[in-house]
């Protein structure tokens, strides 16, 4: 029967915050669940499985089949589903099996309910704090399992019985009538319909419990705990299997979704959800798998993490053959009406017996799912008869197809457990991102197999033994509990140990499951486990509620009932393109290597092509002179069509990237393709393909060593076509044909992306520049220029100097203004004067304020303009005082200044010091730059513009014919950086590019271009 609560699929929420998230629905995961949803936190559960309903777990072996995997590290071979319901690992010499669903291991389980042996509570490992209320939390757990006794004893439980009290262990102790979380109700009419069946809610002792209850019988946790946790407003998502959870911390460089909570809970190298609890509760596997891969992206945890795993002294056996009407073998649908309830299997095991040496066998009854070959050979070798097995074999199928029947009376499976030494070791590959696993050693594995040899002597026929030493339905530990970070991994509350921490422990991060059990428990763990989890649940509710309550407060959220779903990326399902793409180069000179996953948001609609060309970045950078191991990014973005209102015409690639090393270091990964439009592509190849990096160390800690590198990174031609090649999504061709069309707008169509001609000055309100005076000048050639003079207001300076400074003279450029920028807060001459010093700014006879003669030489600037205003200083401060002079000069200022020196007009005495700045903030010389240069292109430019050697270069200004041609000619010069700005534009056809857009605001470039320089002198 479909519940109610569920839905075929659900989308993301708009917002996938939650007060905790909880990893896993099994005897941990749901009880954790429950009890915070039932406290009134906002509580989101993420299964890897799919949600069963009754009707759909196997009931024959086809059905069976699809529903395994099977990893065999052996042979280096994997197949079946990712979340099939059962999983099978085999390693080595060992097989271990779990269970994938919503429910966990719960529902494929006997349901076998059982109360914790004193000898594991006596085991010093045991965790002292967990028996202080042990037995109100088994109470708990029981209640909410609805743990009830087998009615009466069936078939094969009488004859165990038998078996066992004639066996030579006559201190074989007969456990107590058996309980399980299943409803009994016991009718022995026959239910009339398939339907009724399915929904009968009661045991029919059909014995398939082991392949999935068919009949809604078993209180698996999904039926219980989880129940009531939905009612109380828990949102299940199905079908998404956690990687790995990242702390979220808040002063790093996070672009697009930003959250206050504490931790991220990745479900793949781009998806994640925030919470403020994470409560790991994936089984043994799964929690230790989601650890180690959260260690190699900087979560320090125990170095003990893999260790302490326990197999609970698992081993099985097969009989058949046996002379005894064993009955245990499960019914199939069609034989009910034919076989009275008491006549029935039973559920799969409802005898259970402790021997006194410390280990525990139970018979089981076999699904009628299960196929017989994995019991006969496959995982298993005989003890007897082996030449005749295929002949027996072949005469049981004849016997079976010629009655119609499919029921064994002469099989039983035989479950051994017991106290194994409890120090296996779970691994990670690194390579292939799975889990390794070496069972501890079981020292009462020889007398399991004499006990299992002798039952079936007692019983007679065939036994088949388990081909591996160790074959485990009962994993435990792996992150298991102790006092101290030193022989554990979390504490006896669930809290993850953090070695890099004061605290001692990851604040919210939790373990609640099967990994943190630090001992085998020798019987069937179920009940153990939710009572660890009980206990975890209780400590947990009240550390989460006072966090909420005190750090984030009341968000109004209001519950209501939750509901199970599958888990789908936001709305991207059908229209995201993935790729991937290697680059390599170096970085500070180290060798570097970057291998990206990229994921990108395709929508069809055209208008927002540019938009579609962002997207997200996984994957991880190799470079082992920072870090030896590989560093991963924890969150990246790309936009491969990024536009700069400042540079409309030019194309970035843009890769904003938060990596994390194993060290527990995080980096910013900053890189970026420039494209410009210069000479229709000619560089479009070596432009698209280089990624100029950054890489800066996030220090947190004083003293803390900083780092931050540049370096250069390319991808190769081969390496490209496996980027295409590797484009996958229904988008991919659209994706293709819009990054294609943004490369040719801007290299073949040269179109405008964005505009700062649509700047507002007004938005800039501009601080009142420092007052000065104009000291009018006369050279010796008389000549009148011009000095302006700020003086230091030395209450106002950041430092209170005993000694008054040296004067500062700036000299610009070629007509420019480089030093006196009134748009900017922090220009030169306001940093000098800060610093305590007079600042003195020459105009020389070529800046356009000056009404000089027509004959402008840089020559008279430096025998005659730089010598006059030397003088005006040195009367100004008194020449008896031996005042020397800072000089600062750029471009042009700069040639004249050294006229002026090596000419012999001012002596060397009075400078202090002297600075030259070049003509470009980042001079960059190309090829047609080295081509300009031989041109006489001076002569042509003057032969232009005729007498008037004066160009307007205001858009709005007058010009005669003779302006307008050579300012036409101006603009189809190639440059390296085209601008939106027309005035602009010319400046840069006459003179190239005297700055880099990005190197300025937008307030000084449109004073620059627009208020600054109205006319040219040539």
């Amino acid at each position: 029967m479909k519940n109610p609560d569920s839905e075929d699929s659900f989308e993301a929420e708009e917002d996938d915050s939650y007060d905790a998230v909880v990893v896993g629905s099994g005897y941990g995961g749901s009880v954790a669940a429950c009890r915070m949803s039932i406290a009134g936190l906002k509580v989101c559960l993420l299964e890897k499985g799919r949600k069963w309903e009754s009707q759909d777990f196997p009931t024959d072996t086809l059905r069976m089949i699809s529903a395994v995997r099977i990893d065999n590290r052996n042979l280096g071979v994997s197949f079946g589903p990712n979340n099939a319901l059962f999983q099978v690992h085999i390693e080595d010499d060992s097989l271990a099996a779990t269970a994938c669903g919503l429910g966990g291991g719960s529902l494929v389980n006997a349901g076998v309910m059982l109360p914790t042996p004193a000898r594991a509570r006596r085991d010093p490992r045991w965790p002292k704090p967990w028996e202080k209320d042990w037995d109100v939390y088994v109470g708990s757990a029981s209640e909410m399992l609805r743990v009830q006794n087998i009615p009466f004893e069936f078939q094969h439980s009488k004859i165990m019985q038998q078996v066992i009290d004639h066996n030579e262990y006559e201190k074989n102790i007969h456990s107590n009538p058996m309980k399980l979380s299943m409803s009994f109700d016991i009718e022995e009419h026959v239910p009339e319909s398939r339907k009724s069946l399915e929904t009968s809610g009661n045991c029919l002792a059909c014995g398939n419990c082991l392949s999935g209850c068919p009949y809604n019988a078993k209180n698996s946790t999904d039926k219980t705990y989880l129940i009531s946790a939905i009612q109380a407003g828990c949102t299940i998502k199905t079908e998404c299997e956690v990687q790995y959870v990242v702390r979220n911390n808040e002063e790093e460089d996070f672009k697009g979704r930003r959250s206050t909570r504490r931790w991220l809970v990745f479900l793949n190298e781009f998806d994640y959800i925030t919470c403020d609890m994470v409560i790991l509760s994936a089984g043994v596997f799964g929690t230790a798998k989601i650890l180690f891969q959260s260690r190699l992206r900087g979560l320090s945890v125990s170095e003990k993490l893999g260790s302490g795993l326990s197999c609970n002294g698992n081993n099985v056996a097969y009989l058949d053959r046996s002379a005894a009407p064993l009955n245990a073998f499960g019914l199939s649908k069609n034989q009910f009406s034919n076989i009275p309830f008491r006549e029935r299997p039973g559920p799969s095991i409802s005898s259970s017996y402790t021997s006194s040496l410390g280990f525990t066998i139970q018979g089981a009854v076999i699904p009628t799912a299960y196929p017989c070959f994995i019991f006969k050979g496959i995982t298993t070798y005989k003890r007897q008869y082996r030449n005749s097995l295929l002949l027996l074999d072949i005469i049981d199928r004849l016997k079976h197809f010629i009655t119609g029947s499919k029921h064994n009376q002469s099989a039983m499976v035989l479950n051994a457990m017991g106290y194994d030494e409890s120090k296996g070791k779970l691994t990670f590959e690194k390579n292939t991102n799975k889990i390794t696993f070496l069972p501890p050693h079981d020292p009462l594995l020889p007398k399991k197999i004499e006990a299992f040899q002798k039952i079936a002597k007692k019983l007679g026929g065939t036994l088949f033994m388990s081909r591996y030493r160790s074959t485990s339905v009962h994993l435990l530990g792996g992150c298991i509990v102790s006092t101290d970070v030193s022989s554990g991994v979390c504490n006896s509350e669930g809290q993850v140990f953090d070695r890099s921490s004061s605290s001692g422990v990851h604040s919210g991060l939790y373990i609640c499951d099967a990994s943190l059990i630090p001992c085998s428990v020798g019987i069937n763990p179920c009940l153990t486990i939710a009572a660890a989890a009980e206990h975890v649940s209780k400590n947990l509710v009240l550390n989460a509620t006072k966090y909420v309550r005190n750090f984030v407060g009341n968000k109004n959220y209001v519950q209501k009932r939750g509901l199970v779903s599958k888990f789908k990326t936001k709305k991207r399902c059908d229209k995201e393109v993935t790729t991937k793409e290697v680059m390599r180069g170096e970085i500070g000179g180290m060798p570097c290597a970057a291998y990206l996953k990229l994921r990108f948001d395709s929508l069809e609609n055209s208008e927002k092509s540019r938009r579609n060309l962002r997207g997200e970045v996984g994957g991880y950078i190799l470079c082992k002179g920072i870090e030896t191991d590989k560093m991963y990014i924890v969150h990246g973005e790309v936009d491969l069509c990024k536009i700069d209102t400042k540079t409309p015409y030019t194309q970035y690639m843009h890769y904003h990237l938060l990596i994390a090393a194993s060290s527990g270091s995080r980096y910013v990964f900053e890189g970026r393709k420039i494209m410009n439009p210069y000479l229709v592509g000619l560089y479009a190849w070596r432009e698209s393909t280089t990624l100029d990096v950054t890489l800066r160390k996030i220090t947190n800690n004083i003293g803390e060593n900083a780092i931050n590198l540049k370096g250069k990174l390319r991808i190769s031609f081969l390496e490209l076509l496996k980027s295409a090649y590797a484009l996958e999504g229904r988008s991919k061709y659209k994706f293709i044909f819009l990054l294609m069309q943004s490369l040719l707008t801007t290299y073949i169509v040269q179109k405008p992306r964005g505009s700062l001609v649509t700047f507002a000055p007004t938005k800039f309100a501009r601080e009142p520049y420092p007052n000065s005076t104009i000291h009018e000048v006369q050279t010796d050639e008389d000549c009148v220029i011009y000095c302006r003079h700020w003086i230091c207001d030395y209450s106002q300076t950041e430092l209170n100097q005993q000694k008054k400074l040296y004067p500062v003279l700036l000299i610009n450029g070629y007509s420019t203004e480089s030093y006196c920028l009134p748009t900017e807060p922090n220009d030169l001459v306001r940093t000098l004067l800060k610093q305590g010093r007079d600042v003195w700014l020459l105009k020389t006879r070529l800046d356009p304020s000056n009404n000089s003669s027509d004959i402008l030489s840089i020559e008279d600037i430096g025998t005659t303009d730089i010598p006059a205003a030397m003088n005006i200083i040195k009367i100004f401060y008194g020449e008896s005082k031996s005042t020397k002079v800072h000089v600062v000069a750029h471009c042009v200022g700069g040639l004249a200044i050294h006229i002026s020196l090596m000419g012999g007009h001012i002596s060397c005495k009075y400078i202090a010091s002297l600075s030259c700045t070049n003509s470009s903030m980042f001079f960059k010389l190309t090829a047609s730059s080295l081509f300009k240069m031989r041109l006489p292109l001076v002569q042509m430019s003057m032969a232009i513009m005729g007498k008037n050697k004066t160009l307007p270069l205001l858009q709005t200004s007058n010009a005669s014919f003779r302006h307008r041609l050579l300012k036409s000619i101006a603009r189809l010069i190639p440059r390296y950086e085209r601008c939106s700005y027309d005035e602009c534009e010319v400046f840069s056809g006459i003179f190239g590019n005297t700055f880099w857009h990005e190197n300025v605001s937008e307030s000084m470039h449109h004073w620059t271009n627009k208020e600054n320089l109205p006319k040219l002198p040539m």
